[in-house]
């Protein structure tokens, strides 16, 4: 240790253990005026609140109301503060500013809620106007459409089919099982119709024969007795 620096004194060895402990600090009340100056600048709004508010009875407002300044200038903005010091020097009133940070958080609430149930209103009617038209769509039968073969249908469905549907019967005529198919079905339908002629056309006697047998009649022929 240097000698020649101040060993710190028991005071502020106190108030360094209460400015790193300050969270846990309820009551203040009977501390020191002097000691406050140097503690309670370390606290948030969370802070500071509860310790206002535990120690009762004791006024912090000379301590504490400079505080609440700089936390409305964080909160709202500098040119805000300036505005209500103008406010209330316009006006000759004088608040404390804890009052008006309070204020002004309970009017942004407020203003928050406002537009927040607006935005919940403007959704809900959106949401029945939606489902009115849904509603008015779906009740609303279209006339139907008598399609190519003869059913009826819609023709964006059909449409929307139809490639698919190409696609399929294309890939059907090129298997080997239709090919075979066909093949089979020709030369059955060829036969078929060589029958068909063999059967259906007359059959002519030969003019040869009907001359020997004219011939042969002759020849036998009994012969007269004289």
């Amino acid at each position: 240790m240097d000698p020649q620096k101040k060993a710190p004194s028991l005071v502020d060895l106190c108030i360094n253990l209460a400015i790193e402990n300050v969270r846990y600090i309820g009551s203040v009340s009977g501390l020191d005026s002097n000691l406050l100056e140097r503690i309670l600048p370390h606290c948030n709004i969370t802070q500071l609140t509860r310790i206002e508010n535990c120690s009762k009875g004791t006024d912090l407002s000379p301590v504490t109301d400079k505080l609440w300044k700089r936390f409305y200038e964080m909160e709202y903005g500098v040119d805000n503060a300036t505005r209500v010091i103008e406010r209330m020097q316009q006006k000759k009133v004088q608040f404390k500013w804890k009052q008006l940070f309070e204020a002004k958080k309970k009017e942004r609430e407020e203003a928050e809620n406002k537009i927040s149930k607006k935005l919940k209103q403007s959704y809900a009617e959106s949401l029945v106007e939606k489902q009115s038209r849904q509603t008015r769509m779906t009740t609303k039968i279209p006339p139907s459409k008598r399609g190519f073969w003869g059913g009826s249908g819609s023709s964006h469905l059909t449409n929307y089919k139809s490639p698919l549907m190409k696609k399929a019967k294309v890939e059907l005529l090129k298997s080997p099982e239709v090919i075979n198919h066909k093949a089979v079905k020709r030369t059955f339908q060829s036969s078929s119709t060589s029958i068909a002629r063999s059967v259906a056309a007359p059959t002519r006697p030969n003019n040869s024969s009907r001359i020997n047998g004219a011939s042969s009649s002759r020849s036998f022929n009994p012969i007269s007795r004289r």
